[in-house]
């Protein structure tokens, strides 16, 4: 009880239920200021502009939020007008409906902010179906009216982000580390879950994606704002947190371990790896605490629940050497030591995001200077030629315009021809279900079908209770702004209160709610049906036949991220920005890989053509920017020695494995750059340094010498994951090489 009282709070609290709450007073106060003053006539429409220039407001920098509302308000007047007066004439009518659908849904090229914009125009376009005006004065009344209805809401979200300025900023800070804490108890689970890794590896893929997905927007929201005007007080704790949120992510992302390798060292001694298990979970759930605390304002709790975490973990490795005895025992006690290494950074990132958020001064020092922080903002091109580029059947946009267009026109017809007493209803469920891809199209429609049959069954029940239509208003209005909470949550919950909400509104209209009922059911099924079918039939996009491109980036990136690591090692203050630039590219390459892999499990299984081979290249993908992560922390993190000739020729040589792969997918030729003799000295060189370094040691230990200094243990680390970690990558790199080649040849006979 106590937990869903928690949750109850957390959800009251968040800017998904402040936008809920924004939208309900854009809509209740025309209604009630023009009711007083005498002109409740003219509320419909300011309401409906309203309503149709909200979808445009999402977190975000204030200019672009700005410029996207006043872009779709014009956008739905213009719509609206045409439509409005094209309605009498048929043929008209088709040939407009036609133009608007594939040209608005087509803006949908200029990324996520734009597509909002586009479903305000094509939601416009369904409108104008419902409204009833025919003469050129009323129309004219009826589109000015929406005018100020979008710049009403305009202004309304304006003051309610001057009454609470971060209230976006704390909600996505707070996804993040809830995504980040969940990843890290995920990752937990692989040390020692070995029958279960593939199931969990494809849960972390979606976690990836989404956390990247929260950075990507907080990057714009906190950095534009710095550019802007400079940090406050706030701002720069809020940008404090989220710099260790990243650093956390990318801590958990460079302990991408061998994990047959442990479980060739640990064997029948799991036990010792229980310590480094439960820390993760430890650090995991007090992320996800501190995510809840952000938003609720309350105290921190006591840290040492993780010290003691810490202080078992550390215990573990010398639990571990006491019963399996050096030298056996060396390389499983640095495995446990370096991942204890990077524990402690987790921990102490951690304790940062703690220190800010009890208000502790000097919590972290972070300088960024402002040419360098848009380096790491991910710019979008609104240059006409964007638009003029995707004008192709390989274009993703292009072919769901298509088949959007198609379906709205296959939905309008049948409405006529059947009339159907309300097509703009089936019309309105064919663009809120449609998507570019089938899997999420086919999700939507049972989340809708199913959220529309229990909305109408509780509105049944509540019909059958009541016709108290004062009941009726307050159910339509609450439900109404519940729905937009949770619109981004639980689609088919707010499915469901939506469709309370327009059965309560039409209700009010029409006393024969059980034929509203009848209605909204149908038209919802037949709506979802087309959309479905559409997205099998027409120009379909199977994930399949988007990968290659998705592959070839993220293996670019890796490559480009592998010799920004080798820079680093040469010099690593000089280096260090082009490093994490190339970190931040990377890591996004491989989050739409993941996030294209994850739709592909949503196609029919005849369309997920080379599954098992796809997955492989994903997982190499994923586990190679692990590694070079792994070795640009160490790098950062500890003084080492100068990077060997042997270290460079290898990373050459992974390198060129990374490019050949990239021109087996280009299908060009690739010419064999290094003699193997040359490339299996040098590797076997590189893990000589470490195995001199250990043999040293025992020799100190057999004198005596049983005392570990700071230098030797660190000289050990490096010579130990430098050669591991780079064997390991020319390993994962001409696996790649091999799974590409494989992946062409079956795509060529495919033609």
């Amino acid at each position: 009880m106590k937990e869903k009282l928690k949750q109850i709070e957390l959800f009251l609290r968040s800017s998904n239920f402040d936008r809920g709450i924004r939208i309900g007073t854009a809509i209740a106060v025309p209604f009630a200021l023009l009711y007083f003053l005498g002109y409740f006539e003219f509320a419909p429409a300011v309401v409906v502009g309203a309503f149709l220039n909200s979808p445009g407001d999402v977190p975000g920098s204030i200019k672009r939020k700005v410029n996207a509302i006043l872009i779709s308000i014009v956008l739905t007047m213009l719509i609206t007008a045409i439509i409005l007066f094209a309605k009498p004439y048929l043929l008209l009518l088709i040939i407009v409906l036609v133009i608007i659908s594939f040209f608005v849904s087509l803006i949908s090229v200029y990324g996520f902010r734009a597509s909002l914009v586009s479903f305000s125009g094509l939601l416009a376009m369904v409108l104008a179906f419902a409204i009833k005006k025919e003469t050129t004065t009323d129309i004219l009344i009826q589109v000015g009216l929406m005018g100020i209805g979008g710049l009403w809401y305009l202004l309304v979200s304006l003051i309610f982000q001057k009454l609470a300025p971060k209230k976006d900023q704390n909600q996505l800070l707070s996804d993040s580390l809830l995504l980040i804490g969940k990843y890290l108890k995920l990752r937990a689970k692989l040390l020692t879950k070995k029958t279960k890794r593939d199931t969990i590896l494809k849960e972390t893929f979606v976690l990836q994606n989404l956390i990247n997905e929260k950075h990507e927007t907080l990057r714009e929201v906190l950095l534009t704002a710095r550019k802007r005007s400079g940090r406050s007080r706030y701002e720069e704790k809020q940008l404090l947190i989220f710099v260790s949120s990243i650093k956390i992510f990318e801590l958990i992302e460079a302990k991408h371990l061998d994990y047959k390798m442990i479980d060739g060292i640990f064997g029948k001694h799991k036990e010792f790896l229980k310590g480094a298990k439960k820390l993760n979970k430890v650090m995991g759930n007090h992320l996800i605490l501190l995510s809840e605390l952000l938003i609720q304002n309350a105290k921190i709790p006591n840290k040492n629940i993780l010290l003691n975490a810490l202080e078992k973990a550390n215990e573990s490795i010398s639990n571990y050497v006491e019963v399996v005895k050096l030298p056996k025992a060396r390389e499983g006690a640095l495995v446990l030591k370096n991942l204890y290494d990077y524990q402690e950074q987790l921990l102490e990132e951690i304790r940062i995001i703690r220190r800010v958020m009890a208000n502790v001064h000097d919590a972290s020092k972070f300088s960024l200077k402002r040419e360098d922080s848009s380096q790491f903002l991910t710019l979008q091109e609104y240059r006409l030629n964007v638009l003029f580029q995707n004008f192709s059947l390989k274009s993703t946009i292009f072919r769901h315009s298509v088949r959007l267009t198609i379906a709205l026109l296959s939905a309008y017809l049948l409405g006529y021809f059947l009339e159907i007493q309300n097509t703009y209803w089936i019309l309105l469920t064919v663009i809120v279900i449609m998507r570019p891809s089938y899997g999420l199209t086919k999700e939507r429609s049972k989340d809708r079908i199913l959220g529309t049959l229990i909305g109408a069954s509780i509105a049944v029940a509540i019909v059958l209770v009541t016709q108290n239509v004062y009941v009726y208003g307050v159910l339509a209005y609450t439900s109404l702004i519940f729905a937009f909470s949770l619109i981004q949550q639980n689609y088919k919950s707010a499915a469901a209160l939506v469709t309370i909400s327009i059965i309560f509104v039409y209700s009010l209209i029409n006393p024969n709610a059980f034929e509203v009922i009848q209605y909204r059911v149908l038209d919802t099924i037949i709506g979802a049906v087309i959309a479905v079918v559409a997205n099998y039939l027409i120009l379909p996009s199977w994930e399949v036949n988007n990968l290659k491109k998705v592959i070839l980036n993220a293996l670019k990136m890796n490559k480009k991220y592998l010799l920004a690591t080798q820079e680093l090692y040469q010099d690593p203050t000089i280096n260090k920005l082009q490093y994490n630039l190339a970190r931040k590219e990377t890591f996004l390459a491989i989050s739409n890989l993941n996030a294209s892999f994850q739709r592909l499990t949503q196609d029919p299984k005849s369309k997920q053509k080379e599954f098992q081979l796809i997955y492989e290249i994903v997982t190499l993908n994923q586990t190679m920017v692990s590694a070079i992560a792994s070795i640009g922390n160490f790098i950062i993190n500890h003084k080492t020695t100068a990077a060997s000739e042997e270290f460079n020729l290898l990373i050459h040589k992974i390198a060129n494995s990374l490019q050949v792969a990239c021109n087996n997918l280009c299908a060009s030729e690739s010419e064999k750059e290094f003699i193997e003799e040359t490339i299996n000295n040098a590797e076997h060189k590189l893990l000589n340094t470490y195995q001199e370094l250990s043999n040293l040691r025992d020799k100190n230990i057999e004198k005596g010498n049983t005392e570990l200094d700071t230098e030797t243990l660190h000289g050990l680390q490096e010579a130990y994951l430098i050669s591991n970690h780079i064997s390991w990558l020319k390993s994962l790199s001409e696996s790649l090489e091999k799974a590409t080649e494989r992946y062409n040849n079956s795509v060529i006979e495919d033609i």
